[in-house]
């Protein structure tokens, strides 16, 4: 029998619903919200041997059928997870890894399944609170229950859980995972929003995070299993603390004090480490002394933070490390900057393309496409390592997606910019704070390839030093490698002079206040103000002109429903233009057209055969085409894309013609003039009236019958029918069974008024209709 659980947030219910689902598991709850349901399930196994970290893995996963569509890959079944997916993965993995006991080595896996969803209610925020909810019922050993809420920030007003489209058209979209007691996890893009903005909304989730952790607390009392029991491994006797100190506490403040760069730091503290095996592995585990060492490195690093005001480098706490930036450092490229940061140097290229260049997305979510891709790379080689290069990390991932969330917002629309663009950070050396000095050097890498930027956006990692015992803390701008790895948070802050435009916080302690939060996001300014600055000397604004690479954009709007007329039967006339002149047409729903090139010449050529081809032809108008059927009566001649006419065997020349062959050849350019267009659009065209006024054309004709080299007499392919004896060259050619008593050629259809069969049209050349092939 199923039990659930429920409160109403944000006008909308939320439901909790145990014993329905999954009853193998050590937990599992469907949570509800709306009509999108995410299945959560937990489980764990024995203690894993010989390893020094927890093994939590979170999964997400999408299922097509939660929005009615079947998955369009090869075989219609979903494969490896979208990027959306394992960033929904980290999300939640993030919230709940502080929360569970040290030393605790059972595997626990986390899935998340989406089972329906409603394209209104993001179903990320639902998978934290099935995880925790699953977790705090289960067996396993969690310090929880954690709430977990989305705030928007709409007209001036923070809103609680926003739909997709309030989150489209607001200026902030913030998730906020929290204990009953402290902030653990903050996600967040943000449009140049202000701190006090940001730091409010933390403090209304949190608020409405209390509510949904009691509800988890209602359930526990009366679903709650009791938790199992473990060892912790290794463990770490005081005993052994001491011994460890006597042997080596002196070097290691030493080494700390020398701020050594970071390969001799790590070669230096290394080797103290084998040190210890050696003197200390006869007595004790080797688990139980590295575990040892490991805290006595974290005590003298901060120690030194809070008793002496010094971090590892000697650093004040908010002092950023020297900055170096080059421009332009790749010849062939659109765009490109070189962004320094201590030992962290990243290397960023910006690639513009075509839209149809976008990136499509098969997700649950309403985005169908994106333009603007950042992609993340880090190499071994980056910190001095060799492993396997493989497929790219969730990791890297989730960095690309935090440099690509920070830039976003200072983008120009398409309509200023009809571009796709892709950025790619390289990381070529890492200390610490990649992925925001990835940020940087794609502010740098846009600006070089004349991308309008709105402003420039600078990012700085903050990282946090505190006495779990005193409460006293150290902020600390700009964290190194050290810093992160043996500090208590990891706080990344982007954003313009104007304000933040993307945050991630994750902690290692069982979460922070917002009295750590608000100088964190003070302290941040001024070192995001800072980098502003150095990277304004380097450029203050982005370049007038674009590459000689880069691919040249031309955009015209035309009638929608002339649409049709520029794709083509079938996109013949859209990709025989693309073929012809080397272009990228894009054509949008509401008549918008974008021509590309990297030849700007070429992309004039393909926009102004557009830019005729939605005017339509008028008598008189001269035009240079090109020869594309022969028929006995005549030759039909492409004028523009997609709009033929036909010259008539009479109108070929200012002589007589006996074949069209001897005049013109399908491939020929030719100069005809406009002489009628007839009521159902057909061209009527001349050349001999280009002759008559004088005109020359852009191409020689083939060759008059007396230059043309002797042949087998064949004619092209295509070519009119020998020609009957009663034949005139003025009739259509036969189409049908002869009309009964007679010889006139069959017709369909009434004739126009006061014309019969084969009869002569008002104004123009003798039996001119009857004489035109088939269109």
């Amino acid at each position: 029998m199923a039990d659930t659980f429920s409160r109403e947030i944000a006008g909308r219910t939320l439901s909790l619903e145990v014993g329905r689902f999954a009853e193998q598991a050590s937990g599992a709850v469907l949570v509800r919200y709306g009509d999108t349901m995410v299945l959560v399930t937990v489980c764990t196994t024995q203690p894993r041997e010989g390893i020094d970290f927890f093994p939590l893995t979170v999964d997400y996963e999408e299922r097509h059928y939660a929005v009615g569509k079947i998955p369009g890959s090869f075989f219609r079944r979903e494969g490896r997870p979208p990027e959306d997916a394992i960033l929904a993965s980290r999300l939640t993995d993030r919230c709940l890894r502080p929360l569970f006991p040290k030393g605790f080595r059972n595997e626990v896996q986390v899935i998340s399944t989406v089972l329906s969803a409603d394209q209104e209610n993001p179903p990320e925020v639902l998978s934290i609170i099935g995880a925790s909810a699953a977790l705090s019922i289960s067996e396993i050993p969690f310090e929880g229950p954690v709430g977990a809420v989305r705030m928007g920030y709409l007209n001036g007003e923070l809103t609680i859980n926003p739909t997709f489209a309030e989150l489209l058209t607001g200026k902030l979209d913030l998730v906020v995972a929290g204990t009953s007691g402290a902030v653990v996890m903050v996600e967040s893009g943000a449009n140049g929003v202000p701190e006090d903005v940001v730091l409010e909304a933390m403090r209304r989730g949190q608020e409405v995070n209390q509510e949904l952790i009691e509800l988890q607390q209602d359930m526990v009392r009366r679903l709650g299993k009791p938790k199992m029991s473990y060892a912790p491994t290794p463990s770490v006797t005081p005993e052994l603390e001491s011994r460890l100190a006597e042997l080596l506490l002196g070097r290691v403040q030493e080494i700390f004090v020398q701020g050594a760069a970071r390969g001799e730091h790590n070669e230096a503290l290394d080797s103290l480490e084998k040190e210890a095996l050696t003197a200390l592995g006869g007595t004790y585990e080797k688990g139980s002394i590295r575990e040892a060492y490991e805290k006595l490195m974290k005590s003298v690093m901060r120690t030194r933070v809070l008793r002496h005001g010094k971090r590892a480098d000697g650093r004040a706490a908010d002092e950023i490390r020297p900055i170096a930036i080059d421009l332009g450092v790749l010849p062939r490229t659109h765009g490109s900057g070189v962004f320094r940061r201590g030992q962290t140097q990243v290397l960023t290229i910006a690639t513009l393309g075509s839209m149809s260049m976008i990136q499509n997305l098969d997700t649950l979510n309403p985005e169908v496409s994106k333009r603007y891709m950042h992609h993340y790379n880090f190499p071994p080689y980056s910190v001095g390592e060799v492993r396997r290069v493989g497929a790219t990390g969730r990791r890297e991932i989730g960095h690309g997606a935090l440099a690509e969330r920070a830039l976003e917002p200072v983008l120009p629309t398409v309509e200023e910019f009809p571009y796709a663009i892709r950025l790619v950070s390289e990381v070529l050396s890492s200390n610490g704070s990649t992925s925001m000095a990835s940020v940087c050097g794609s502010t740098l890498a846009l600006m070089d390839a004349g991308v309008p930027i709105k402003s420039p956006v600078a990012g700085v990692a903050m990282g946090l030093i505190m006495d779990e015992a005193t409460k006293e803390y150290a902020v600390l701008t700009d964290i190194q490698g050290v810093e992160d790895f043996q500090g208590d948070m990891d706080f990344k802050v982007a954003g313009t002079a104007e304000g933040i435009t993307a945050l991630q916080l994750d902690v290692k302690i069982k979460g922070i206040d917002f009295a750590v939060i608000d100088k964190t996001l003070s302290q941040a300014k001024r070192g995001r103000m800072f980098i502003l600055g150095k990277m304004q000397e380097a450029i203050a604004q982005p370049r007038t002109a674009l590459s000689p690479f880069a691919p040249r954009m031309l955009k015209l709007k035309i009638p929608v429903d002339k649409i049709g007329a520029l794709i083509g039967p079938g996109g013949r006339t859209i990709r025989a233009m693309t073929a012809e002149y080397k272009v990228t047409i894009d054509v949008e729903s509401d008549g918008t057209v974008v021509v590309g090139s990297s030849n700007e010449e070429a992309a004039q050529k393909a926009f102004r055969a557009i830019t005729g081809m939605m005017k339509d032809p008028e008598t008189g108008e001269i035009y240079t085409g090109k020869v594309t059927r022969i028929m006995g009566f005549g030759a039909f001649v492409e004028i523009l894309p997609g709009k033929e006419g036909l010259v008539h065997i009479s109108e070929l020349a200012d002589h007589r013609v006996e074949r069209v062959e001897d005049e013109v050849q399908v491939g020929d350019e030719v100069t005809v003039m406009v002489t009628e267009v007839d009521r159902m659009g057909r061209l009527n065209l001349s050349r001999r009236a280009v002759f008559a006024e004088g005109g020359g054309e852009g191409a020689a004709p083939g060759p008059r019958p007396e230059q043309r080299p002797a042949g087998d007499g064949q004619r092209p392919f295509g070519g009119d029918r020998e020609r009957r004896p009663d034949d005139s060259r003025g009739q259509r050619p036969f189409s049908g069974p002869p009309a009964r008593g007679g010889g006139a050629p069959f017709q369909r259809g009434p004739n126009p008024p006061g014309r019969g069969p084969g009869g002569p049209r008002p104004g123009g050349p003798p039996n001119r209709d009857s004489g035109r092939g088939p269109r």
